[in-house]
């Protein structure tokens, strides 16, 4: 059951958030790890563009290409708008062993992204105790 337009949306966030947890602590793990390059994910372009389609706010006005048939290739914007991305997070300095772990910004994006985990989590808890309380008031009818 849907309780808002907003539930999966904010559920996508908060599982790209656990990924995003994993994948920091995973650059935190390695790093004495020799020709380690920390990785990331980027989702927030992709749930904009969810949110905006949800919310009816999508104001492309990008002219969309006809497919006539199923057997057509999808352009390359309808690919990437419903995936994330997983990227190397370069532009540090690596050390002598080719590492490039910084652990001061991995502990950095490590803080950032459990604050929105946490706020995120707080949001559903939320929605979750708004839907309840209508469902107790509506008993009491």
């Amino acid at each position: 059951m849907q309780i808002s337009k907003a539930h999966n949306i904010m559920a996508s966030a908060l599982n790209f958030r656990s990924t995003r947890q994993d994948m920091i602590a995973g650059n935190i793990a390695n790093i004495d790890t020799p020709f380690y390059r920390p990785k990331d994910i980027e989702f927030q372009d992709m749930l904009a563009k969810k949110a905006a389609k949800v919310f009816n706010t999508d104001k492309d006005q990008k002219l969309e290409m006809a497919r006539t048939s199923s057997l057509h290739m999808e352009t390359s914007d309808e690919i990437n708008s419903r995936k994330s991305t997983v990227f190397f997070r370069d532009g540090h300095l690596s050390r002598n062993d080719g590492n490039s772990v910084d652990l001061d910004i991995e502990t950095t994006e490590l803080s950032k992204n459990s604050v929105m985990y946490n706020a995120l989590t707080a949001t559903l808890k939320k929605e979750s105790a708004m839907f309840k309380s209508a469902l107790a008031a509506s008993e009491k009818l």
